[in-house]
């Protein structure tokens, strides 16, 4: 719902502010007060084409900002339209595209009048409308649709022609060689050889140090002899016993460490041929990592993956062979649920088409024809056609209705479809008709609040009667300038205004003696 719509600076209006309830509101006011420019400014804030000659005359921009009660929650859309440069959209105060802001608006208001945010001019929202109207099911059809599009992936995925699928099997087989080659099984490989590598490179320094170190921890050895001399030195000194049965503790410690030593010195064998072996190896898996994976457990993975596509390329013919009598049944799925649905939408096209023809009847338009043509099976190509007056050929709604014609039969429409955006603007609607047909149109318009916010241009007293709530746009100029305001009636004010509307004399007892009456009958 359109909760409040705020304007400034758009042509005659300087500034105005509507805060809008449920139900039906009705703008009224003088010609030229500037009631459509209320419409413009939604159009605007649907993302419509933003002209610098909207600006007001001396102002720098025309800024419109909407605030929607959407799904429970709270949505502002702005438009900022410069006299000079680009004009500005903004969705929650955020910068924004306009075509963000016509995407998001299409959501919340469908204008009926002469402008193009009109969702049943689309023959996307046509075809939505008639399922809904016709209560098709679309379920079969879209399931069977699901199957065939995952089958012809599937199939196309197997292989395309046989030219590329011997170049992929030719392909396949060279990997496959290379990786069996390879003789990869340990994914950890890399890392036990990389601590392989590192011993192997040192072992020549890695030797000469345990040798070094041996020899001097011995008993010959700077450190082992120095130890001895020290241990003898406090050998019976009672005072330095305890440090004297370290010392001998620590020669007996260093011996064994020195004999340990010069074991590993002599374990350590130098390898060139492994130390080389063991570096290709590396080289081999960080080529095969490049290729195939970023570890060796990627390409482990990409091994066993290579050696199923190829099995599946090479048994092409049997597999293919089964996706295609699988194809010949979903495309007859497809087939025969596009039949029932093409069916059921003619159907509907032809109820549909009667029941808005007869609705026109009413709204002043006796020699309009609507019709709804489905195309070929399962019939998603559906347009809605307009024969405005007799023996007229049939033509999309853009091209066959005047401004007014095209809310009428938008109005027409939407009483027998009430789905579609929650905020329905109208204007033009009540363009050449009046008396009976007017209150026909008012009680129509009415009727739509069942399941809309509705907001309706009108200069039709028969057609404000039956709003809920009704605001009428003054104009003031003082002779320098010109300011619109938007004025809320209740009580005798909605009198006087109706009064005027009937008879352009708001004093006259007649006219409010009359507007009083349609008033009460459109309660009634």
């Amino acid at each position: 719902m359109l909760t409040e719509l705020a304007v400034e600076n758009l042509g005659v209006i300087e500034r105005l502010n509507l805060v809008l309830g449920p139900g039906m509101t009705a703008l009224t006011g003088e010609t030229g007060a500037g009631k459509t420019l209320v419409v413009t400014a939604v159009d605007l804030l649907l993302g419509g084409r933003a002209d610098s000659s909207l600006v007001r005359f001396g102002a720098d921009e025309a800024v419109v900002e909407g605030r929607f009660d959407h799904q429970g929650e709270e949505v502002v859309l702005r438009r900022v339209v410069p006299a000079e440069g680009r004009a500005r959209a903004y969705v929650d105060g955020r910068l924004a595209s306009a075509a963000t802001l016509a995407e998001l608006g299409a959501e919340l208001v469908d204008l009926h009048g002469q402008h193009e945010h009109q969702s049943l001019l689309r023959r996307v929202h046509q075809r939505a409308a008639l399922d809904r109207y016709g209560d098709v099911d679309l379920a079969p059809l879209m399931e069977a649709r699901a199957a065939l599009a995952d089958l012809n992936r599937r199939r196309a995925e197997l292989g395309g022609d046989e030219r590329s699928r011997a170049r992929e099997i030719e392909l396949c087989r060279f990997q496959l060689a290379e990786l069996d080659k390879a003789g990869l099984e340990d994914p950890d490989e890399d890392e036990s050889l990389k601590a392989e590598e590192a011993v192997l490179a040192d072992a020549t320094a890695s030797r000469d140090a345990a040798r070094q170190a041996a020899m001097s921890l011995g008993a010959d050895g700077a450190v082992g002899a120095g130890l001895a001399q020290m241990a003898a030195a406090l050998e019976s000194r009672p005072p330095l016993e305890s440090q004297h049965e370290r010392l001998v503790n620590l020669v007996a410690e260093v011996a064994d460490l020195s004999t340990e030593l010069r074991r590993a010195a002599e374990s350590i064998d130098e390898n060139p041929a492994r130390l080389a072996d063991v570096r290709q190896r590396r080289e081999l898996l960080v080529d095969l990592r490049r290729k195939y994976g970023e570890t060796v457990a990627e390409v482990m993975e990409f091994h066993r993956d290579l050696s199923d596509r190829l099995a599946e390329l090479e048994d092409f013919d049997r597999l293919a062979k089964d996706l295609d009598g699988e194809l010949d049944r979903r495309t007859a799925a497809v087939t025969e649920t596009g039949g029932a649905v093409g069916k059921a939408r003619r159907q509907a096209a032809q109820a549909l088409g009667k029941e808005v023809t007869a609705n026109l009847r009413e709204l002043a338009m006796p020699r309009a024809e609507v019709q709804v043509e489905v195309g070929d099976d399962p019939g998603d190509d559906v347009d809605i056609l307009l024969s405005a007056n007799s023996g007229a050929p049939g033509l999309s709604l853009t091209s066959a209705a005047s401004g007014g014609e095209l809310a009428r039969v938008m109005l027409a429409l939407r009483l027998v479809v009430s789905a579609g955006p929650p905020v329905l603007v109208f204007d033009e609607v009540d363009a050449g008709i009046g008396g009976q047909v007017a209150q026909t149109v008012g009680r129509s318009l009415s009727r739509l609040t069942a399941d809309h916010q509705v907001l309706v241009v009108t200069h039709l007293p028969q057609v404000a009667a039956c709003a809920d709530f009704q605001v009428s746009i003054v104009k003031h100029d003082d002779g320098a300038s010109a300011t619109v305001t938007a004025e809320p009636l209740d009580g005798e004010d909605r009198v006087i205004e109706l009064s005027r509307m009937l008879s352009g004399s708001p004093d006259s007892e007649s006219a409010r003696h009359h507007a009083t009456e349609l008033l009460e009958m459109s309660r009634g």
